[in-house]
């Protein structure tokens, strides 16, 4: 039987304080050598909130897997924001390019429902709808038309999937 442990860290900068050290404690492994293994494998994601879970088997044999930060933090780190507006339809808080999208879309592979570049860049799209994020100087559902209608082809085309 193994144990769990689910936390949200900051990425490359997680510590022995809750939720890690808490929650590993009773498990007996060594709390150091496991956040020092997590801070290892988050460290491209420093600055943002990383999921990861931290599986712990009878033997105490420690195994990791980290997640990827929310498609909002991959956003906001992209173009350099603090924060999403709080009224999205009325206060825009920046702009992305189609580059950036795509380069959002490729660290969410795993995650997404796409098959292909051009929806998963539309689905990223999505989510600057909700965080007052225009794209490519155009409303997101606007960008999302123009994908449609092949005027990003070229652009998107020059992007690895």
């Amino acid at each position: 039987m193994s144990s769990v442990v689910e936390a949200l860290v900051p990425g490359g900068k997680a510590n022995p304080g809750p939720p890690l050290g808490p929650a590993l404690g009773p498990l007996g492994v060594n709390i150091k050598e496991v956040v020092d293994a997590i801070n290892e494998k988050t460290k491209d994601y420093n600055g943002m909130q990383v999921p990861v879970k931290v599986i712990v088997d009878d033997d105490k044999n420690v195994e990791i897997e980290v997640g990827t930060p929310p498609t909002t933090a991959l956003i906001k780190q992209e173009i350099g924001i603090e924060k999403g507006s709080g009224e999205p339809n009325v206060n825009i808080v920046g702009n992305i390019t189609i580059p950036q999208l795509a380069k959002v879309a490729r660290m969410k592979k795993d995650d997404l429902l796409s098959y292909d570049l051009k929806a998963a860049v539309k689905e990223v799209i999505g989510t600057c709808v909700t965080m007052g994020v225009t794209t490519e100087g155009m409303k997101p559902q606007e960008c999302q038309k123009a994908i449609d209608e092949g005027k990003f082809d070229d652009v998107l085309a020059a992007e690895s999937w």
